[in-house]
């Protein structure tokens, strides 16, 4: 699947994945957890910050594993990852254009005002 495939594909599934209150919720408070994760370890690694790349590893890490838990909590399960490269392309893809994009749109909010508990 090609980058702007992929992208599509991730945004027009996105409200089907996200209709559980607690993880939207979850949603909205890790997805920024993984954001300074992310920055943590690619500014310990031009710095050569040990500390900072691994305190980011740690951060994008607890983000991802309680967003999958998050998600265990929807009635219909994600789209299991095609190949290591596909996963590693969809979590970053989700955490930094696909959620803001839910966000900003007003998707996560109609989402959560119609939400499953």
């Amino acid at each position: 699947m090609k980058l702007f495939e992929l992208l599509q594909w991730q945004h027009q599934g996105y409200p089907r994945y996200h209709g559980n209150r607690s993880n939207l919720l979850l949603h909205i408070v890790v997805v920024p957890v993984f954001w300074v994760g992310n920055i943590g370890l690619a500014v310990g690694l031009v710095q050569g910050r040990l500390w900072l790349g691994l305190a980011g590893i740690a951060a994008m890490a607890l983000s991802l594993g309680l967003q999958g838990h998050g998600h265990r909590l929807e009635l219909l399960p994600a789209e299991p990852f095609a190949s290591p490269g596909q996963a590693v392309a969809r979590l970053l893809f989700e955490q930094w254009i696909t959620f803001p994009r839910f966000v900003i749109s007003g998707g996560w909010w109609r989402a959560l005002r119609q939400a499953r508990t």
